[in-house]
């Protein structure tokens, strides 16, 4: 079986817009969480969000082509590059034919979707919308914008599954370049939900903390909405030993599960089910892990199930497990979120280094486990999990290991 590792990574997020940027934040507990203010109906409503600040699409994207991208494509375009970049593959037109470009949003074009809205709901605003409304709103636009940008002709398409996209993506892609139906490709999240009317939605779930993101903390008040993009070049091991790549990490195993149960709340034996999948995927037992970057959202009853499909998987294990949240630092990106989340998995493993879990106040009586509280920790990681959870009960786990030269 074909084992494959990552060779390339990119990001564009609120805690860095760069990799080396990111990292730096990541292990410093950097928060990128702010208020912000948005205007409707000429009054002015503050939310606290986790935006990208200081992207300014010009610098990365030719002016002319800017109109036809959302922000969220935007992002993911600049992290794929970035990635590509990274990974020094050389698109030849044989490569691109066997390359895959597969990424994962929750909502798509968000920005595109309000602006126009709110221009035919204006009395005296103009009776149509931009001629690109529809391109731009697709939540396809960032893998197919992806795939233009590098000139990639395999296979291309997204994943939407809400807040697992991005680990439903990387997994999907996992198995393509195992099986052998591509040999490399680009894949990882990409999201920008940060408008007017996303946020009053998800406010009226009741799940909105009005000022940080505490996960797993006693006095947490919910999760913080964020945006970002983060994409990985993936290939075989073999090939990317056989042109000297520079090798991050290894992807070793997915598991996936649904919990049938119920729409928004979630179920720690779904959870369980994708954890222990994942373990078998990689052929790896419970007593193996050594970190977990938790999906870890803030809100009461997400923290308290991932904290009981933990323990039902591992066991005694569990209480010598270091466990973070990212989402503390960097907030929920919805369907980008796994990706931000497993470029942290594999840079705790390059660095032996626990991200923290900011804003932690003490432990609450039903999260009870090491969540490796408001400072990095320094530590051995070999293998470690990325775990997503999302509304509609879907559930998926990605296991990554250390290579021999990552």
């Amino acid at each position: 079986m074909r084992r494959i590792v990552i060779t390339g990574m990119g990001v564009v997020s609120p805690i860095g817009l760069s990799v080396a940027a990111f990292r730096q934040n990541l292990f410093a507990g950097q928060s990128g969480i702010g208020e912000a203010a948005f205007t409707h109906r000429g009054k002015q409503v503050r939310f606290s969000v986790a935006a990208v600040k200081n992207f300014d699409p010009e610098h990365y994207i030719d002016p002319k082509k800017i109109p036809l991208l959302d922000r969220f494509a935007q992002l993911a375009v600049v992290a794929a590059r970035q990635a590509l970049v990274d990974s020094g593959l050389a698109l030849t037109p044989e490569m691109s034919a066997r390359m895959a470009v597969i990424t994962g949003t929750g909502v798509g074009g968000q920005n595109t979707l309000e602006d126009s809205y709110t221009r035919l709901l204006d009395p005296e605003g103009p009776p149509r919308v931009h001629p690109f409304t529809i391109p731009r709103l697709m939540v396809n636009a960032g893998s197919s914008h992806i795939s233009m940008d590098a000139g990639i002709t395999g296979p291309g398409f997204t994943v939407a599954s809400a807040c697992a996209s991005a680990i439903h993506a990387m997994g999907v892609t996992f198995f393509m370049l195992r099986a052998g139906l591509a040999d490399a490709a680009i894949t990882g999240g990409a999201e920008s939900c940060l408008t007017f009317g996303t946020l009053k939605g998800w406010e009226a779930l009741r799940v909105m903390a009005p000022d940080v993101c505490r996960p797993f903390s006693r006095d947490r008040a919910g999760m913080i909405l964020g945006e970002g993009a983060a994409m990985f070049v993936l290939e075989t091991l073999e090939a990317a030993r056989a042109r000297g790549a520079r090798i991050y990490a290894e992807l070793a195993g997915f598991g996936m599960s649904c919990d049938a149960r119920d729409l928004t709340t979630p179920d720690a034996n779904g959870a369980a089910r994708a954890i222990a999948g994942a373990l078998q995927d990689a052929g790896l037992q419970p007593e193996d892990i050594d970190y977990v970057n938790a999906h870890g959202t803030g809100t009461r009853a997400n923290d308290v199930t991932e904290t009981t499909a933990l323990k039902q998987v591992f066991g005694a294990h569990v209480a010598k497990l270091a466990i973070s949240s990212s989402k503390s630092m960097f907030g929920h990106a919805l369907g980008a979120a796994g990706a931000l989340e497993a470029l942290a998995t594999v840079l705790a493993i390059m660095e032996n280094k626990a991200p923290p879990t900011i804003h932690y106040l003490g432990p609450d009586p039903a999260c009870d486990l090491d969540y490796v509280p408001n400072e990095a920790r320094d530590m051995k990681i070999d293998v470690a999990l990325n775990n997503s959870f999302a509304f509609g009960g879907l559930n998926a786990v990605m296991v990554v290991r250390k290579t021999e030269n990552g």
